[in-house]
């Protein structure tokens, strides 16, 4: 192992390649990171991310995994400690979001939802629970919907609920360990993901429902996680942060 290996910290953002994720990767690789980059699918996205992160003289690979599936995520923290020497810091940003009332929910969209947010966020932590080295941090990503509790956010916020309390539970469980476990819970981002289905009006309402009377940027959230990643937020421990702009 090289000495930069040995001296550099190491973060493996899951769902890394667009979004949210996609603007963690990019601001941990400007605090120093070198950066697992994982998506479900790989592809161009994941490319075009590591790209951005090299360009600017950061390191990175891109690594293809479903986070549900214990055996890919373990392989994918194996491949983060052969290619940079250990992991400090994972943000699981990954996670699915469909919209039904819980009347007309269909069961099947529910396990897919449920298998990715709380089987997906369970087996990513606890590998993290594992393997992430001292003065590391866990971070999990809910939504502030869950204090909102909108309407046809039922799936979604029972899944999100879930990844609150465990990695509650977690940051308990890591004592003694010095690493960190919390939760980014944003507000309305604009991501593709939120936009996908809402009408210019849906969109427009809820961004004047914020105080600050605008939609969240991806960059607003990754701000908050790099804050938790790096040693001024350390000091924060198994807390949920509503990255909101004051909605309530």
């Amino acid at each position: 192992m090289d000495s930069k290996n040995r001296s550099q910290r190491v973060a493996i953002v899951t769902g890394g390649s667009r979004g949210i994720g996609r603007a963690i990767s990019t601001r941990l690789a400007r605090e120093g990171f070198a950066v697992v980059v994982n998506s479900d699918t790989g592809g161009d996205a994941a490319a075009a991310t590591i790209d951005d992160i090299v360009r600017a003289g950061g390191r990175a690979v891109a690594v293809q995994a479903d986070v549900a599936d214990e055996h890919a995520v373990a392989a994918m923290f194996d491949q983060a400690e052969d290619e940079f020497g250990g992991v400090d810091v994972v943000a699981h940003s990954a996670g699915r979001l469909a919209l039904s009332s819980i009347a007309e929910q269909d069961l099947d969209v529910l396990d897919a939802l449920h298998r990715t947010n709380i089987r997906g966020t369970f087996v990513v932590a606890q590998q993290a629970a594992r393997r992430l080295r001292a003065g590391g941090a866990f971070i999990g990503m809910s939504t502030s919907v869950v204090g909102t509790q909108f309407p046809t956010y039922g799936a979604y916020v029972a899944s999100k609920s879930a990844v609150e309390g465990m990695t509650l539970i977690l940051a308990k469980e890591l004592r003694g360990r010095d690493v960190t476990a919390n939760v980014v819970a944003p507000g309305p981002t604009g991501t593709e993901l939120f936009l996908n289905g809402k009408t210019d009006e849906q969109i427009d309402a809820l961004a004047r429902a914020v105080p600050l009377e605008r939609l969240g940027r991806p960059e607003d959230i990754a701000g908050v996680v790099a804050f938790l990643a790096g040693p001024d937020g350390h000091w924060v421990n198994g807390q949920v942060i509503r990255a909101n702009g004051g909605l309530v």
